[in-house]
């Protein structure tokens, strides 16, 4: 079907001859042509947002209202409408829109006049529950995570760890919620979806910088924080591994539909001895619980290791701290402790497990995350005042100087494409965070 139809003019002289030029705009936008809403009545309506006598609830109804049609082409271009609404309008339309109390409800549309409308009946679910949650997490957070400042002095990279905290599964949330969307190339074949799409993919790159800012901010607080924010923080590091991979792929569908290929950031992958140090300082918070002192018996596991970590890992591997020469003499005593093996003041999960070099704990992830200090593990009562200033110094190498050095995670060079079959080769970790920038 193209052209408009009867039903879109009567629609639309309907509105004008009420005077809501707002309201007839978004029926030009709606109409049963298939093609993106025309270019004029988005400037229009996102325009008329900006003007203080609009009227943004009656902007918002008629919106909902296009969306109960049954013909799939206006319900596709309502929600497309409304999206770029939320993108390029004021930020009064999608604060109205988070204080409704329902959305969309579009679970059980389906078009069933044709096999074409039977395909995108499935897409604009999809989509709806997509605006839907956008809403909803602007509800939750009091703002929009595609909108707020990026950076180091961004919003996500300054929250505190309680915000944080609860932000990021908000985030999180809301990105499984767009790759959701789950479009193939073959299936971007008329321009409502592929407007869709543009919008999407737009939407994704923002709510991406946003989760790269909120996972460094959350990395130089983690080895601050008690142990059950650490949990629920390893968690959230976890997911945000499992999806890297899934919006690289979504990214790359942008080239089908005109993207420029540059303007598409490059995802690589992050090395597993991050996740492997994380989980190891999460285990030595543990132990220090637990009572445990000293390093494991012989073939008891040391640390439990996730699925998503490498998992050729024995206890040799786990790192074992020694004093410098120069303060070695009174942790030489014959009742010396065992090395504290839990702690994380050399955190190469990946070195040998021979003892350590003088220069270790500065060697080996130096420059781990900013410039702060971290807490020091609670020292057990047989250690030596050497062996404590033995684990303040690589503990205060650890932190130094992190971010300075930070590259961006799009373009990082050091980690291999998210495509190729070889494993993430072992990397300085001093450089661990030169995987995360903002975009």
């Amino acid at each position: 079907m193209s052209g408009q139809t009867l039903t879109d003019r009567i629609a639309a002289a309907q509105y004008q001859l009420t005077g809501s030029d707002m309201a007839r705009a978004v029926c030009k936008a709606t109409t049963h042509e298939v093609m993106a809403p025309k270019k004029k009545h988005l400037e229009y309506l996102v325009s008329a947002t900006n003007t203080t006598n609009v009227n943004i609830p009656q902007m918002a109804d008629t919106l909902f209202e296009r969306a109960t049609n049954a013909s799939w082409v206006v319900v596709f271009k309502a929600l497309v409408t409304t999206h770029h609404m939320c993108v390029h309008g004021n930020e009064r339309f999608i604060q109205y829109l988070a204080s409704r109390t329902s959305l969309f409800n579009l679970s059980n549309f389906i078009d069933k006049t044709g096999s074409h409308g039977y395909d995108m009946s499935t897409f604009i679910r999809r989509y709806g529950r997509y605006l839907n949650e956008k809403a909803f997490a602007y509800r939750q957070m009091a703002f929009d995570f595609t909108r707020v400042k990026k950076g180091a002095d961004g919003v996500m990279r300054t929250m505190t760890t309680e915000k944080l905290l609860k932000g990021m599964p908000v985030l999180q949330t809301e990105i499984d919620t767009l790759l959701e969307f789950d479009v193939h190339p073959k299936e971007l074949n008329n321009g409502i979806i592929n407007a869709a799409f543009l919008l999407l993919f737009k939407d994704l790159v923002k709510l991406f910088a946003s989760y790269n800012d909120g996972i460094i901010n959350m990395l130089e607080k983690y080895f601050k924080m008690k142990k059950s924010d650490c949990k629920e923080a390893l968690e959230i590091y976890k997911r945000f591994l499992t999806r890297v991979t899934k919006i690289g792929e979504f990214m790359k569908l942008a080239e089908t539909v005109g993207v420029d290929k540059n303007d598409i950031p490059d995802i690589n992958y992050a090395p597993s001895s991050i996740l492997e140090s994380l989980e190891t300082h999460m285990n030595g918070l543990e132990d220090v619980k637990g009572g445990k002192k000293g390093s494991p018996t012989k073939g008891s596991p040391t640390n439990n290791v996730s699925p998503t970590s490498t998992p050729a890992k024995s206890s040799n591997a786990v790192p074992t701290l020694q004093p410098p020469p120069g303060e070695s003499a009174a942790a030489a005593a014959p009742a010396a402790p065992e090395p504290a093996e839990d702690s994380l003041l050399d955190l190469d999960p990946l070195s040998s497990s021979g003892p350590p070099a003088a220069s270790a704990g500065t060697t080996s992830w130096g420059d781990l995350l900013g410039s702060d200090t971290f807490a020091t593990p609670a020292a057990t009562a047989t250690e030596t005042p050497a062996a404590e200033g033995a684990a303040a110094a690589p503990n205060a190498a650890l932190v130094a100087g992190a971010t300075a050095g930070a590259a961006d995670l799009f373009n990082s060079s050091a980690i291999p494409p998210i495509h190729s079959s070889a494993p993430p080769p072992k990397i300085d970790n001093r450089d661990i965070m030169s995987l995360f920038c903002a975009v």
